[in-house]
């Protein structure tokens, strides 16, 4: 049996969970939109100085528990998904044709 703290706090878990994955997708969204306006200025998808600088950003602003390394390693997969998302064309929300999100 599972008690009701330990529910409790799965629940906020998921709850955070949901809410982190809205924020992905629109950040995910948002750089789609850049995306659009690096190809149409002859930009490459990949800025590492910017990239440099997000990193930087979040590693400075890291106030715990997480540890500097595992910051920098989930944001490090963020801006990875984000440039594949960048790179392929016409990109389209999940859906039927979309079969690598099922």
């Amino acid at each position: 049996m599972i008690s009701v703290s330990l529910e409790r706090g799965r629940e906020q878990i998921d709850t955070l969970d949901a809410e982190l994955l809205e924020l992905l997708n629109r950040r995910t969204q948002l750089a789609l939109e850049l995306a659009e306006h690096k190809r149409a200025a002859g930009l490459s998808i990949r800025d590492g100085r910017r990239e440099g600088e997000v990193l930087a950003r979040v590693r400075e602003r890291n106030r715990g528990p997480l540890a500097p390394e595992a910051v920098e390693r989930l944001y490090r997969a963020i801006l990875s998904e984000s440039r594949r998302a960048q790179a392929a064309p016409r990109a389209q929300p999940c859906g039927a044709r979309r079969p690598e999100c099922a």
